[in-house]
C-alpha cells in the first residue's frame, strides 16, 4: 500500500511517500550563488524538517561539481567534522569533500551511523550526486527511532545496560592499516590517540595492531531528546560476513584476528538470530530514492542510519561531514571505556 503526504516548513513543501525519504524541490536558482542565497534563507526550515524526518532529499539545485557541493555544504553544515578511526577507502577531493566510499560497486554497504564508535562524531552528513549510476546505487536511510522501537525489548534492554564492544585488527593484508586508520606516522601517535579516546590497544609481533573499545549503543539526540539505536553492533559482527569469507578469515587469522568483530559490552557474542532480528528492524525502517545529478541528501547522523545499494555504471556521490557531537551530550545509556585486548 502506497501512502503520500505533504508537510510544509517555512517556504518548503516536503513530500513523504511510502518507501521514500522526505523530499523537496527548490526550483528557480540559475547558478550556485543564487542557490546558496536561497538555501541560507531556508536553512532554519530545513533543520526543523530534519529533526522531524531524520533525513531529507533536496532536488532542483545546480550542483554540478565538487566546488558547487562545497558551497552548499558551507550553508547547510557550516561547522566541519573530521573522519576519525577510518574503516573504508575514500577519495579526498579537498576542502572537506570526500567520495562516499570507494568499495567495489557490487558490494552493498549495510545501514550504520557514521563513526558511532568514536567519542566525537559528525552530527550532520551531506551527500551530493555528481554522476548518477545507470542502475542501483541509492543511499538508503533508516530512522533510528523506529529501529529502536521495532527491536525486541530483550535486545534494547541489554544494549542500554551494557552497551557494545568493538574489536578491530589493523593489517596491510585484509583491512585498513593503522597508519591510514589513525592518520598516524608512528606507533606513539596511535598510542596517544587511543589513550585519549578510551581505546585499549596491543601491538602484535608482526607490527600489526589490535584494539578494543566499549561504547553505548542507545543514546539521545542532544536537541530533540529522542532516544535512538546508535551503534555498529550488526554492521561489524562476524555473522554479517558471507559464510565462506568468514570461515576463510577465521582459518587464516583466528577469532581475534578478524578485521572487525562486535559483541555486547560484557563480551557476550551476538547470535546469528540476533543479527537477523536487528537487520530486519533496519530493513523495516529503510527508505530510498534513486539518485539524479544535483540531488542532495542531508542526514542527521544520530536520528538516521545510512548505507549504499550495489550499482552498475559510473557513480560519483560525494559526502561532507559536520556539526561534531560529543557522546557526553547524548546522555549515553552506558559510559564509554577502554576494554582489555
Amino acid at each position: 500500500m502506497s501512502t503520500h503526504a505533504e508537510g510544509r516548513t517555512g517556504a518548503l513543501v516536503w513530500q513523504v511517500t511510502s518507501g521514500k525519504p522526505a523530499t523537496t524541490r527548490i526550483d528557480g536558482p540559475k547558478d550556485i550563488d543564487e542557490a546558496c542565497r536561497r538555501l541560507t534563507a531556508l536553512r532554519p526550515a530545513v533543520l526543523d524538517a530534519l529533526h522531524e524526518h531524520g533525513a531529507l532529499y533536496i532536488r532542483g539545485l545546480p550542483v554540478r561539481g565538487v566546488d558547487d557541493f562545497a558551497r552548499v555544504r558551507d550553508v547547510l553544515i557550516p561547522q566541519s567534522a573530521g573522519y576519525r578511526e577510518k574503516a573504508t577507502p575514500r577519495s579526498d577531493y579537498g576542502d572537506g569533500v570526500f567520495s562516499s566510499t570507494d568499495l567495489p560497486p557490487s558490494q552493498p554497504i549495510a545501514m550504520h551511523n557514521e563513526n558511532s564508535y568514536t567519542l566525537s562524531f559528525p552530527g550532520l552528513l551531506l551527500f551530493g550526486c555528481l554522476v548518477a549510476p545507470e542502475f542501483g546505487g541509492a543511499t538508503p536511510v533508516a530512522d533510528c527511532r523506529k529501529v529502536l522501537n521495532d527491536l525486541p525489548p530483550r535486545l534494547v534492554d541489554r544494549m542500554r545496560a551494557v552497551g557494545w564492544q568493538l574489536k578491530r585488527s589493523y593489517s596491510d593484508i585484509v583491512s585498513t592499516d593503522w597508519r591510514t586508520a589513525f592518520s598516524a606516522e608512528s606507533e606513539k601517535d596511535v598510542e596517544r590517540y587511543c589513550d585519549d579516546n578510551l581505546i585499549a590497544y596491543a601491538w602484535q609481533q608482526d607490527g600489526d595492531l589490535r584494539t578494543r573499545q566499549l561504547r553505548p549503543g542507545v543514546i539521545r539526540h542532544p536537541s530533540t531528546g529522542a532516544e535512538v539505536w546508535f551503534n555498529h553492533l550488526a554492521f561489524w559482527n562476524e555473522w554479517a560476513l558471507d559464510d565462506r569469507v568468514r570461515e576463510a578469515l577465521l582459518d587464516e587469522f583466528g577469532p581475534d584476528g578478524l578485521p572487525f568483530n562486535s559483541a555486547f559490552g560484557d563480551g557476550e557474542p551476538l547470535t546469528r538470530e540476533d543479527l537477523r532480528t536487528i537487520q530486519a528492524a533496519y530493513e523495516a525502517a529503510t527508505v530510498r530514492e534513486q539518485w539524479e545529478v544535483g540531488d542532495l541528501l542531508l542526514v542527521d547522523n544520530i536520528l538516521a542510519a545510512h548505507g549504499r545499494d550495489a550499482f552498475r555504471g559510473e557513480r560519483k556521490i560525494v559526502v561532507a561531514m559536520g556539526n561534531p557531537v560529543d557522546i557526553d551530550a547524548c546522555r549515553p545509556s552506558t559510559r564509554p571505556a577502554a576494554t582489555s585486548v
